[in-house]
């Protein structure tokens, strides 16, 4: 018999969705063009530089065939950036990159890992929604395409407790009818919160289900016992 899955994706399945997410490499050979079901991958011609599914990039980097460039916000002084704005703001996170504007022809928007916010084209001072699970995978396969591996180490590491941290004292102020806004965070963050969030959050939905049968139970008690709350029934008390 099988074990019930817990709800949500686990880390794995969040990394797995991550490997969709576009970087840029830069070919050590050419390659011939590839029919993929995402779309058509052009040929790799070095030392042009060529956006490809991480998934593959990390593939062509472990035969020692391509190089990675890593994406601006994958720097020491953007994550330094990065971690004094999330240290700052209590109550926030860092916003997340700017959506490109919806297409005219009425498709579908684009959406996260299908856009290239992890491209050596991505904006410098915003964390993606897979920062974290990207970002530990590049370190991993690519270290030697980064200036100080060790230092982006310890800043991801930094980031994400500090989120995390962050994560859990909004969370705590929650009330049983009440939101909280979590833009900016990540899908790692998302998929390691999920229990404890949902915790918090069914609770919360105790309580109040408990106050309001408390409430149901002190009105028919006392329609029971004639109780009206007139001035007449305060002076009978009373004598």
């Amino acid at each position: 018999m099988a074990l019930p899955l817990p709800p949500g994706l686990t880390p794995p399945e969040i990394a797995f969705l991550c490997e969709m997410e576009l970087v840029t490499v830069i070919p050590r050979q050419r390659l011939e063009g590839l029919d993929l079901l995402g779309g058509n991958l052009r040929p790799l011609n070095p030392p042009h530089r060529t956006p490809l599914p991480l998934w593959l990039a990390l593939l062509l980097k472990r035969q020692r065939r391509a190089n990675m460039v890593p994406p601006p916000w994958l720097s020491q002084h953007s994550l330094e950036a990065i971690l004094d704005y999330e240290t700052e703001h209590d109550d926030v996170f860092s916003p997340p990159p700017r959506l490109p504007s919806a297409p005219s022809n009425n498709a579908l928007a684009f959406s996260p890992p299908f856009l290239s916010s992890s491209t050596a084209d991505a904006a410098a001072d915003a964390l993606p929604y897979h920062w974290l699970e990207l970002g530990e995978m590049l370190l991993e396969a690519a270290s030697d395409d980064f200036e100080d591996p060790d230092t982006m180490r310890k800043l991801l590491r930094g980031l994400r407790e500090v989120r995390m941290a962050k994560l859990r004292k909004i969370v705590e102020k929650l009330d049983a009818d009440g939101g909280v806004k979590m833009n900016g965070i990540g899908a790692m963050e998302i998929g390691e919160g999920r229990a404890f969030v949902g915790g918090v959050i069914d609770g919360l939905r105790k309580i109040a289900a408990s106050r309001e049968q408390q409430r149901k139970d002190r009105d028919r008690d006392e329609m029971e016992n004639g109780f009206s709350g007139t001035a007449d029934d305060d002076e009978m008390e009373m004598a």
